[in-house]
């Protein structure tokens, strides 16, 4: 699996001009607020509209402005766990699961798409919740059908808006490991954005480091670490900053 991303817009303040591609399996959107890292996720996902640009994953062309290409969010295939998690709080957990799975599967207790989201389900670990609602789940339960939800969808691409952020430290730690082993298993391409180097770590991750919507460094933790260029990526890879180094 493939991808690339050349986004250009202006949203607010920022302007924004990224051109990713060729990252690997999981790549981390790192960068101080504001810098556009769920712009970027939001856009890919088609929640927001560049000004130009282009997005392709796996070959297929989900948005590029010259040709006035722009999918709507339902078919680009794309898995996006947002910040929050995004759960219907009106549906039982086996229906948030089964949402984004095409209608015409069939939603009655024998259709295609129950069977398919009480899978996932089950691969999550985390079968016995189907008939729960959201507002009966801890944060880990939450975290885990909202990657189910995303993944269900056989997606081009697995994007995750601080996916640990909203846990305590235990379950964070927990986590952590739980999805850095559910996307080495399933080979998932994955984009996350993410203020912790320990999930770059946890995830071997390759850091794309985001400052005023523009890409200052690239890299792995360690690769950081040597030779940090800004501040910024100083201070999140845990060492000194040398202007000129």
């Amino acid at each position: 699996m493939s991808w690339r991303a050349r986004l250009q817009a202006a949203v607010g303040p920022l302007s924004l001009d990224v051109d990713l591609h060729g990252l690997g399996t999981v790549t981390a959107l790192v960068g101080p607020n504001a810098s556009g890292k769920t712009t970027i996720l939001r856009t890919i996902a088609g929640a927001r509209h560049p000004e130009r640009g282009e997005i392709l994953v796996d070959g297929a062309v989900l948005y590029r402005s010259q040709d006035g290409v722009d999918l709507a969010m339902e078919d680009r295939r794309i898995g996006y766990v947002p910040q929050g998690y995004g759960l219907f709080p009106h549906l039982t957990v086996l229906d948030n699961v089964a949402f984004g799975l095409p209608r015409a599967e069939g939603a009655g207790r024998g259709g295609r798409r129950r069977s398919r989201a009480l899978a996932m389900l089950e691969e999550m670990g985390c079968e016995e919740l189907s008939h729960r609602f959201p507002k009966d789940l801890s944060g880990g339960e939450k975290q885990r059908v909202a990657l189910a939800r995303a993944l269900v969808i056989e997606p081009r691409i697995l994007l995750l808006d601080e996916p640990l952020a909203a846990l305590d430290a235990t379950s964070r730690r927990l986590m952590r490991r739980f999805l850095a082993d559910k996307l080495r298993e399933r080979n998932q391409t994955t984009l996350m954005v993410t203020h912790d180097p320990r999930d770059v770590e946890a995830l071997d991750a390759t850091a794309w480091i985001l400052e005023a919507g523009r890409v200052v460094q690239s890299g792995s933790l360690e690769d950081l670490r040597k030779n940090p260029r800004t501040d910024f990526v100083a201070e999140f890879a845990g060492v000194g900053f040398a202007p000129g180094s």
